[in-house]
């Protein structure tokens, strides 16, 4: 067998946020968001991945997202890269997410928590070596809550992940292994398969199970996502390495034509917009340099363009 990396926002939403797998997020979210206790009994998956309906290279990062059944919303996202603003980003779609779940006149007591799981292929807090990490709202000296879970993040720092197969005790860190090293396994070992939901989430990432289309949606979404990534990283290191006022120009006019290149496949900028990032200085244009691949519509990028006039 050879098993797709979950670490793919696509191969994460297939095998998380399908129509069939409810079970499998039930578990993944009791596992990493409450210790294994079987917190979650159901829950409801927000635009369900089917296989007709492969998302467009130009679609949000933004993975899955399910409403539980006491109303709480779950926004989690497969970050692969440590990118510019990334910290920002997330607090922003947590802050989104809990606004816009108001209707037009509706009062705040229809508002209902919301948590936001990032699940990070690289290490965010150099502080501590907890794999897991939970942040809310409390007060700064005496630590008591101001609503509890009203808005939590939590993060899940898989290289900090270093256990063997052997070695895995309970629920939550064979989520964890499953999430680092299902590319690396050659069959359902037993300590996986005991847990009916991580059995069945391998048997969704076997490549053998994808259809010759997800096969190659798979392979055109990673080799988008690395070349976009890379050609901005060799605009930004060419800069720096001229140090020189005319090697940054350059390496700034280098930069704007990529993120224009990128922002086009969103539809026809407007020429205000097109200013509007004519006039960012380099370190905001750095900024949307990363940032502009996970844009899903021009409506995003006027937001972010607006926040920084």
């Amino acid at each position: 067998m050879q098993f797709i990396s979950p670490k793919t926002d696509f191969a994460f939403k297939k095998i998380f946020g399908s129509s069939e797998s409810t079970d499998i997020l039930i578990s993944f979210l009791n596992a990493l968001v409450y210790e294994g206790r079987s917190q979650i009994q159901d829950l409801e998956i927000i635009d369900p991945y089917t296989g007709g309906n492969t998302p467009d290279l130009k679609d949000s990062y933004l993975d899955v997202k399910a409403v539980l059944a006491d109303g709480t919303t779950v926004i989690i996202e497969m970050q692969v890269l440590n990118v510019a603003a990334f910290e920002k980003r997330v607090v922003y779609n947590l802050a989104k997410t809990y606004a816009n779940q108001l209707k037009s006149g509706q009062g705040y007591s229809y508002l209902r928590p919301v948590i936001a799981l990032t699940i990070a292929d690289f290490k965010r807090f150099k502080n501590t070596e907890k794999i897991i990490t939970k942040f809310s709202f409390q007060e700064d000296e005496e630590g008591f809550k101001y609503r509890d879970r009203e808005l939590a993040m939590i993060f899940v720092e898989l290289p900090k992940f270093k256990k063997k197969l052997e070695e895995l005790k309970n629920l939550t860190e064979k989520w964890l292994f499953f999430m680092k090293e299902a590319p690396s396994l050659e069959l359902i070992p037993p300590v996986l398969g005991e847990i009916p939901e991580v059995e069945k989430a391998l048997t969704i990432a076997n490549r053998a199970n994808l259809s010759v289309k997800e096969r190659e949606d798979l392979e055109k979404r990673e080799m988008f996502i690395e070349d976009q990534r890379g050609s901005i990283l060799l605009a930004l290191q060419e800069g720096e390495e001229k140090g020189r006022e005319k090697g940054r120009e350059e390496g700034r006019l280098k930069l704007l034509q990529l993120i224009f290149r990128i922002l086009g496949k969103l539809g026809t900028l407007s020429p205000q917009n097109r200013e509007a990032i004519d006039r960012l200085s380099l370190s905001n244009l750095e900024e949307l340099g990363e940032i502009s691949l996970d844009f899903s519509s021009l409506e995003e990028l006027s937001n972010w363009l607006s926040d920084r006039n």
